[in-house]
């Protein structure tokens, strides 16, 4: 169950053979073994690509129920002491994944060297329903009952520009001064497009801003304002130190944006689980203590 559900995950023979450290032919094997002992046909294959067949579609869903009853029981039995061990798969943003997730699954894999951790890094976050994660740092709270959201920082969206593109092009004193201005597009997740808000009390402004420069990849366009390209409104811990160093100056300081704060998600089925609760602990400790020293 275990091994067909990984193949029905990763979606091709040769994946499953570098997940399981086997040959091509030896998973091709293993499927043809399951199904001539069930007597159906459990995947369509082609040259490119496998699918689920009916038959499939129902082994996987009992298959996948099983598995996690199978964890439940194993943790439920297990000493709530035991060190954390086992495979943990964390998704992040690139950007914010490749700045500050990566190096603290640097130190957390010396802490904890029983864990073996997979690390990828996406423009999006995946899907809540899909079984591709553990742990996924993601911005914003997911409204999703079906997962475990941990808050591990506040983070605030700010609109920004370099002090050069100021002086060239003036500073915006209100909401409806960007329109007038360059702002650097960021096309990520289900947002829309260039559609700014921002809210001062009781007043909320909704902006249609427009430039010549887009991207979906947040670093990229933080590096555009960098070199005076426009006026970018991005997550606060990714442009801290910049405004720090006074590359980048913030605007329209009395107006909020929609907030951005950094969650750990999870499945429900796992909460209990050493390796995920350790890490999580580990992150949010981490950012803690950043966020003290800054202050």
């Amino acid at each position: 169950m275990a091994f067909f559900s990984l193949l029905a995950r990763l979606g091709s023979f040769s994946a499953a053979a570098r997940e399981l450290n086997i040959t091509t032919p030896a998973v091709s094997k293993r499927l043809s073994q399951m199904e001539s002992r069930l007597g159906v046909q459990l995947l369509n294959r082609t040259t490119r690509r496998i699918s689920l067949t009916a038959e499939g579609e129902v082994y996987l869903e009992h298959a996948r129920r099983i598995l996690t009853d199978i964890d439940d029981m194993e943790r439920l039995i297990s000493s709530s002491i035991a060190a954390p061990k086992g495979l943990l798969r964390v998704n992040a943003t690139l950007g914010f994944g490749r700045t500050h997730i990566a190096p603290l699954i640097s130190s957390f894999a010396k802490k904890f060297p029983e864990v073996q951790v997979q690390l990828q890094l996406t423009v999006n976050p995946p899907a809540l329903t899909e079984d591709a994660f553990d742990v996924c740092i993601r911005f914003g709270e997911p409204p999703d009952a079906r997962v475990i959201a941990r808050r591990i920082a506040a983070n605030r969206r700010l609109i920004c520009a370099s002090a050069a593109y100021l002086k060239k092009y003036g500073t915006p004193r209100t909401p409806n001064d960007l329109a007038q201005h360059n702002c650097i597009g960021i096309r990520q997740g289900d947002e829309a497009y260039g559609i700014w808000h921002l809210t001062a009390g009781q007043k909320t402004e909704t902006v249609k801003v427009r430039g010549t420069l887009s991207t979906n990849d947040g670093e990229i366009a933080v590096n555009w304002a960098l070199a005076g390209h426009g006026l970018l409104m991005r997550a606060e811990w990714d442009i801290a130190k910049y405004l720090h160093s006074g590359r980048l100056t913030t605007v329209l300081d009395n107006w909020q944006t929609p907030p951005a704060d950094i969650y750990a998600v999870y499945p429900q089925r796992l909460q209990t689980a050493a390796r995920v609760k350790a890490f999580v602990d580990h992150v949010i400790e981490a950012f803690s203590a950043s966020t003290s020293s800054k202050e």
